[in-house]
């Protein structure tokens, strides 16, 4: 399963500009006011445009699984806001989280962490 999160946006090109620099991402303008950011895997598409009659804001933690979260941890912790530092977590991820320019809390995991998992749907 593929999954795609669309967010708005204090500003998009100031947005580009700390996905890009900041966190290394490829980011690419998908219309107009709006901009996809990939990393991992995962797809973020920004907007500037107000869809939701509501200032930017979202109430969970966004997380993106990278190849070596200790290397990207060394990458951009002095260019980002930490949220939480890079730790071994009690359930065996390896992860950090960072507070994006628009107040999103993006996590970072090790590819491989160990995670809980549901069991497999079964279809009827």
């Amino acid at each position: 399963m593929s999954l795609s999160i669309l967010l708005r946006c204090f500003d998009i090109e100031q947005t580009r500009e700390f996905y890009e620099s900041v966190l290394c991402c490829v980011v690419a303008s998908t219309a107009e006011n709006t901009i996809t950011v990939t990393k991992g895997g995962a797809h973020l598409i920004f907007t500037s445009q107000d869809l939701w009659s509501a200032t930017p804001g979202f109430s969970g933690t966004i997380y993106i699984t990278v190849a070596d979260v200790d290397q990207y941890f060394s990458t951009i912790a002095s260019k980002a806001s930490v949220a939480w530092p890079l730790q071994t977590m009690p359930y065996g991820g390896r992860e950090f989280a960072i507070t994006d320019c628009n107040g999103y809390l993006l996590a970072f995991q090790q590819e491989g962490s160990r995670v809980v998992r549901a069991a497999p749907c079964r279809m009827a």
